[in-house]
């Protein structure tokens, strides 16, 4: 199989940022006054963007209460984003060992924090594009950040790109963009739902891509 193009999802395909995300979510819960979820509980709220986290973390609030939570889990999250997050293991190999296929990510984080994550990684040298839930209207699984992606990476062979991610929402986002897809078994997010959205390819860990 010869692959010119990867899109990568972030979150718990590249980094472990379970923590991070738990300790925000924990700090808005904390400011209205609800129950504080674990971080086995916030790893699974995530994957459907920012809106859908907090859905998830203060589900009895009002439409008015979610936005103001929303705006100050992103404040909070973009000063906090770096304290415990971790590159998995594996993974700077592999983006070094693939480096000369184009790479994108497509997440469903916001664009200038995804950005600044991967930068304070020290990612961004393998990574030319990087798409978030922001940064069109619509966010995966719909196909269309994947298409833009493309579209900045100057690549349209669908046939020689693999989406990579962690959850049925990147294989469903990969499937709806005519592309082959691979899932991550990883620490966030719902596997047996990975696995029951049926990717190409299911790796247990980032690095076997290079076997790919």
């Amino acid at each position: 199989m010869k692959i010119e193009a990867l899109l990568l999802d972030l979150d718990g395909t590249l980094i472990d940022s379970t923590r991070d995300i738990a300790e925000s979510v924990r700090h808005i819960q904390n400011h209205f006054g609800v129950a504080l979820s674990s971080d086995k509980d916030v790893a699974s709220y995530i994957g459907d963007g920012i809106g859908m986290l907090v859905s998830r973390a203060l589900p009895a609030f009002s439409p008015e209460q979610h936005t103001v939570a929303v705006e100050l889990l992103k404040r909070y999250y973009t000063q906090h984003c770096l304290e415990h997050t971790l590159i998995y293991p594996g993974v700077v190999e592999t983006l070094r060992t693939l480096n000369p296929i184009k790479m994108a990510v497509v997440t469903n984080k916001p664009e200038r924090v995804s950005r600044r994550i991967l930068k304070g990684l020290k990612l961004d040298e393998y990574i030319s594009v990087v798409v978030g839930g922001d940064t069109l209207p619509e966010k995966k699984p719909n196909p269309a950040p994947l298409h833009h992606a493309l579209l900045q990476l100057g690549h349209q062979n669908l046939e020689s790109t693999l989406m990579v991610g962690d959850s049925n929402v990147d294989v469903e986002a990969g499937r709806a963009a005519g592309l082959k897809t691979v899932g991550i078994l990883s620490t966030i997010g719902d596997q047996s739902a990975l696995r029951a959205s049926g990717p190409d390819y299911l790796l247990t860990s980032f690095s076997e891509l290079t076997h790919l």
